[in-house]
């Protein structure tokens, strides 16, 4: 039986309305796609591919020692940026 990887995706949607993907995880596995959908594909298989690549490396990384905490807009004045 194949044992189950949970892994924790932040999807984003840019300023062009494209998708994007990412395993905080998995340093440097992301993705993008046109749609939610599509993205939400796309980064499993990058999830896979990346385990791929590192499983003679350093076994299967996971992120069992981290708990998730939330995700929080900050706004702040972009004037305030010249002034600093």
């Amino acid at each position: 039986m194949a044992k189950i990887l949970n892994y924790r995706v932040i999807v984003e949607q840019d300023e062009d309305g494209v998708f994007v993907a990412q395993v905080p995880s998995l340093q440097g596995c992301y993705t993008e796609g046109d749609t939610f959908e599509e993205v939400v594909t796309n980064i499993k298989d990058a999830i896979k591919l990346h385990l791929a690549a590192r499983k003679g490396v350093s076994g299967i990384p996971d992120d069992t020692n981290t708990e998730f905490i939330g995700v929080k807009n900050v706004s702040i004045p972009y004037g305030s940026l010249a002034n600093s």
